[in-house]
């Protein structure tokens, strides 16, 4: 089995709904997603999948929905003010956790085609989540 890894570094923001920590509060994470993707065989190159392809499809999308954005539960009481404010927000059905991101991004992953086998979500220098399926 070959595999390959691309990581990927974006700023968001975000707060945790029914949370009593620290992250009930809207706050910020210099954020990385490392995504690996996985194959028996390689292309004709010798490759599980370029580099460079991995970064301009899933990077493009990072940048255009998550990068300096503030990600949201869509039942966020906050969410009215910060839309008329014309603050970016990325909305999601769920708490915006880091197992949730790293969630988000590996299905995005998924429906480009692409042999994503993990998403891990770097939150800070020290902790991070990841997701991969059964």
């Amino acid at each position: 089995m070959f595999s390959v890894t691309r990581e990927i570094a974006f700023c968001y923001g975000h707060r945790l709904l029914n949370y009593e920590g620290k992250c009930r509060h809207l706050h910020g994470h210099n954020g990385k997603a490392v995504i690996t993707l996985s194959a028996e065989t390689l292309d004709p190159l010798g490759m599980v999948m370029d580099f460079s392809r991995l970064k301009r499809v899933v990077g493009a999308w990072i940048d255009e929905h998550l990068d300096h954005k503030m990600l949201l539960h869509r039942d966020d009481p906050i969410l009215p003010s910060l839309r008329q404010q014309g603050e970016p927000v990325f909305v999601m059905d769920v708490n915006p956790t880091a197992e949730n991101i790293a969630r988000l991004i590996f299905e995005f992953v998924a429906q480009q085609g692409f042999p994503v086998v993990e998403v891990k979500l770097w939150e800070t220098d020290s902790c991070f989540a990841a997701y991969r399926p059964l």
